[in-house]
């Protein structure tokens, strides 16, 4: 497991020391040649704090000052995520910030592209199977009975269940798992486990596939990546298979109770979202 960032918020503290060789030698990496340096953020639980209703969801106060400062001197961040793209933008505050040109967005798990120095959200046409369970979602959730304070979000290219408001969220959860699953393949869709979300999304893109493509793009040679749960596994075994290809790689885990699945396999924990902008800030003052 990784160690924790401490709780200090001085930019000028030193950086923590990632707990596994790999780590070390990808912030080594990052700290050597920053301008061939690709940085990866998950968004909701890693820039942002979770929320009851993610429409409520935003970026921490002090993530974009910090990603403003850091951008300018690495090669590229890329937000990846779940949400669509032009959503994520809206709810970080991205938009028109100097100092973020270098940033990209990578929405539905890298179906969709904002690119700060254009401003605009490039995207092939939706899977047919998505509209199909949009339509019979709610009547599938009455006829199996599902769990009071469950509801539905609406996210585009992908449908999302939320437990986080049931009388027991991890319960229903749980029950829901098999049902949504058995629906999803019917479509031809796969579901997407969160932290008390169970999403309905094509299969053939996730944050693993989104963050090894845009590293390549971008021709990096180390990347770093940030994020705090289940559909961040495939992001963190991107980084495993650009470490073999030789590019060195730091994993960082933004820290909860509700996900220790990260923080096994991190080289470095912070806790959640402030402690990630506190490990921004802290790199781009070393790299001053």
């Amino acid at each position: 497991m990784g160690i924790h960032t401490t709780d200090s918020t001085n930019p000028t503290d030193p950086l923590p020391t990632p707990a596994t060789r790999a780590g070390r030698e990808g912030l080594e990496a990052l700290l050597a040649r920053p301008g061939a340096a690709v940085i990866g953020l998950d968004f909701d639980g890693t820039l942002a704090p979770i929320v009851a209703d993610p429409e409520q969801a935003r970026a921490h106060p002090e993530a974009v000052p910090a990603l403003a400062a850091l951008a300018p001197k690495v090669a590229s961040v890329a937000v990846i995520t779940g949400r669509p793209a032009g959503v994520a933008v809206r709810h970080g505050g991205f938009a028109g910030v100097s100092g973020l040109e270098h940033l990209v967005v990578l929405g539905h798990y890298g179906a969709e592209r904002w690119d700060a120095v254009s401003g605009t959200v490039s995207a092939p046409p939706s899977h047919p199977g998505v509209a199909a369970v949009r339509a019979e979602l709610p009547g599938f959730l009455d006829r199996i009975g599902a769990w009071r304070g469950t509801w539905i979000e609406e996210k585009g290219r992908a449908v999302a269940v939320h437990t986080r408001r049931a009388e027991d969220p991890q319960a229903a959860f749980e029950a829901l798992r098999a049902p949504l699953a058995e629906l999803a393949t019917r479509h031809g869709l796969i579901v997407e486990p969160g932290r008390m979300v169970l999403e309905l999304r094509p299969p053939g893109m996730d944050k693993g596939v989104a963050l090894l493509e845009y590293v390549r793009e971008a021709g990096a040679e180390s990347v770093t990546y940030v994020g705090d749960d289940l559909g961040d596994l495939p992001a963190y075994a991107a980084v495993d298979k650009l470490r073999s290809d030789g590019v060195p790689g730091l994993l960082v885990c933004s820290g909860s109770s509700e996900v220790t699945e990260l923080a096994e396999r991190a080289d470095l924990v912070v806790d959640g979202p402030e402690g990630v902008v506190r490990l921004l800030r802290t790199l781009a003052a070393q790299l001053d």
